[in-house]
């Protein structure tokens, strides 16, 4: 029997068209959620909606535009008037040298990344109110040196830093701020790089301490813990789901 830690709950989780925000969603809407989803692309928006079922709604819209963000908000105002758990999880991964960074590089994976998140938590706290949680999507990269991510790593790391700052900024409306950073997890995304890269996939298996990569599943229990009442006594932490690469 499924569980309903979530029943009639509304869920917002950004980058929800596919990866660790689809199939988040798909966590979430199967334990009785009123889940929203966002993405860029509304072809791709409209199958993810199809996969998760359970009555999920998509706005349309980059997180990177605050007006866009505005607009979902909007809809959850007009559809229920709260917010119970906001899963910050849209994001991009580039990589450049330090010497081949351009400001279009820059621009693009901060607005995203760091933009995208202090705006889509801001503009829900109207809508949330004690007891709510918030989850951002951080990354091992923004505790390890790898080459070439310094700009995703740096973003990554900003986001390890608002989950501990707005722990103390909302403790005293009940609302709390945690981090899920997932490594390396078989993604689409991640599944095109090992195509592409021979002897990534080995390396990687070598490099992580479990011995192989996540399946996004395991990175979505952890977000649902971190957004339940199970973890009711975790605020402004880093929950890292790697098989102990950062760790070891």
């Amino acid at each position: 029997m499924v569980a309903e830690r979530f029943k009639e709950k509304v869920v917002v989780i950004t980058g929800g068209t596919d990866g660790i925000g689809l199939t988040t969603a798909k966590a979430f809407a199967a334990e009785g959620a009123h889940v929203y989803i966002t993405g860029r692309r509304q072809e791709r928006l409209d199958e993810a909606l199809r996969e998760i079922g359970n009555g999920a709604i998509g706005v349309q819209g980059d997180v990177s535009d605050p007006v866009a963000v505005d607009r979902l908000y909007a809809r959850i105002q007009q559809d229920h008037a709260r917010v119970d758990v906001v899963f910050a999880n849209a994001g991009v991964s580039e990589s450049a040298p330090i010497g081949g960074i351009e400001e279009d590089h820059f621009d693009r994976v901060f607005n995203i990344n760091v933009k995208g998140t202090v705006f889509t938590v801001q503009k829900a706290l109207p809508l949330m109110s004690a007891g709510g949680s918030i989850v951002l999507t951080g990354s091992g990269a923004g505790s390890k040196g790898f080459a070439n991510l310094s700009i995703y790593s740096a973003t990554k790391a900003a986001i390890r830093s608002f989950a501990r700052t707005w722990t103390v900024d909302l403790k005293s409306r009940g609302i709390r701020v945690n981090v899920v950073s997932p490594g390396m997890v078989l993604t689409p995304a991640m599944a095109t790089y090992l195509q592409n890269n021979d002897g990534a996939e080995e390396w990687m298996k070598q490099a992580i301490p479990f011995g192989r990569l996540a399946e996004t599943e395991e990175v979505a229990k952890a977000v649902l813990f971190l957004a339940s009442s199970e973890s009711s006594f975790v605020g402004g932490e880093e929950l890292m789901v790697d098989g102990g690469f950062v760790a070891v």
